[in-house]
């Protein structure tokens, strides 16, 4: 029987959820999380760092958009690098960021215009992608400051992010509690878990934007990362990269990643739907569907160095972006440029403008109900 958004919110994340496909084990060596001074916003706000590590992973968060500023990761070799892009100063995340590492919201992914009508009445929102509204609107979750409270919790150690996003902000309804836990466990794996509450009815649909390259975050493109996603169906779009309704099928087509394949491999096929995107940028509708508990849906490898990347996640759907707006301005943490297809993000998420489509699931939260929503990333060499 297929799972309602309501039946998962009431018990996604209770009692602990966890992965169904883990890592492998690193030996564990967690400490408690270390806060350290970033930068400055332009108002004098202060932006801090908070430096994790567990199970052979290495994290490091940003107060300013919940942003991931590094994740560092050993190869087959144990040798770590930085398998996320990014930048190494707070003005470059305020004033050119496409979103390096942030968390997305209150909505991720496109709304159509900006516009939505929930119970009958109509919403407008900020509009900051050509028409249309992106990631929450010109000022969304990732260009907030969050509070973070650090926590160690038996072999685990984390992070508590809050922010609450008044009635009205961005055109959306009701005042939004929203608290994000980053967990880093015992065995390396980065576990997300997102929560919400809203005193007016609403739409939400929260995830995360790390640009994933797990040679490196400067070592060049992702062509050659290996890729599967478990789904044989995904959401076609118009020229402005809004779905169209439509859940056609991946067969025969370059959305078809069921097999393992490269990232390049079909990525220059003469495809309607590349050109609207410039490449992948896309929503796969996962075969699992809404699940209470994370299952495995994508696999990412790079080949030269080892290093895996498996996503587990309740969310039925998958935002595969292989980067292809990065232009060569912006230079990352690295000290190199950053071009096209130099990074990709694979974001679990509801599917874009789900409220301009009551066929898509749900992104409606009411007062008296909670959000919840946990991927899990799982990486070995």
């Amino acid at each position: 029987m297929e799972l309602s958004r309501r039946t998962v919110i009431a018990g996604a994340a209770a009692a602990g959820v966890t992965a169904a496909v883990s890592g492998t084990a690193h030996a564990t060596g967690g400490r408690t999380p270390v806060k350290s001074l970033f930068g400055k916003l332009a108002d004098g706000t202060k932006i801090y760092s908070w430096s994790l590590e567990n199970g052979g992973t290495r994290l490091k968060v940003l107060s300013y958009g919940g942003i991931v500023q590094s994740l560092e990761i050993p190869d087959r070799r144990g040798r770590y690098t930085n398998v996320s892009l990014g930048f190494d100063n707070i003005e470059d995340y305020v004033s050119s960021s496409p979103y390096f590492g942030a968390l997305i919201g209150r909505y991720g992914n496109r709304i159509a215009k900006g516009r939505f009508t929930l119970d009958g009445k109509a919403y407008q929102l900020s509009v900051n992608d050509g028409d249309n509204s992106l990631h929450g609107g010109a000022q969304g979750f990732d260009k907030r400051v969050w509070d973070i409270e650090p926590f160690t919790k038996g072999s685990d150690v984390g992070l508590y992010l809050y922010y609450t996003s008044v009635d009205g902000e961005m055109g959306y309804p009701g005042t939004l509690k929203s608290k994000v836990t980053y967990t880093l466990t015992r065995h390396g794996d980065w576990r997300i878990d997102y929560e919400a509450t809203t005193d007016k009815a609403t739409v939400v649909n929260l995830t995360s934007h790390v640009y994933w390259n797990l040679a490196g975050e400067s070592s060049g493109t992702i062509y050659d990362h290996e890729l599967s996603i478990a789904a044989a169906r995904y959401t076609p779009v118009d020229s402005g990269l809004i779905p169209t309704g439509e859940l056609a099928k991946v067969a025969g087509t370059p959305f078809d990643f069921r097999r393992t394949k490269t990232v390049g491999e079909d990525i220059r096929v003469a495809h309607q739907q590349l050109l609207y995107g410039k490449g992948l940028d896309h929503n796969w509708v996962l075969d699992k569907g809404i699940t209470a508990r994370p299952e495995h849906i994508a696999t990412l490898r790079d080949p030269s160095s080892g290093r895996t990347l498996k996503i587990a996640t309740t969310e039925p759907g998958l935002q595969f972006y292989s980067g292809n707006f990065l232009d060569g301005s912006l230079v990352g943490t690295g000290g190199t440029v950053y071009r096209q297809g130099d990074g990709l993000c694979l974001e679990t998420q509801h599917y874009p403008d789900s409220p301009n489509h009551p066929s898509f699931p749900s992104t409606v939260l009411r007062p008296g109900q909670t959000y919840r929503s946990t991927t899990v990333h799982s990486f070995s060499a």
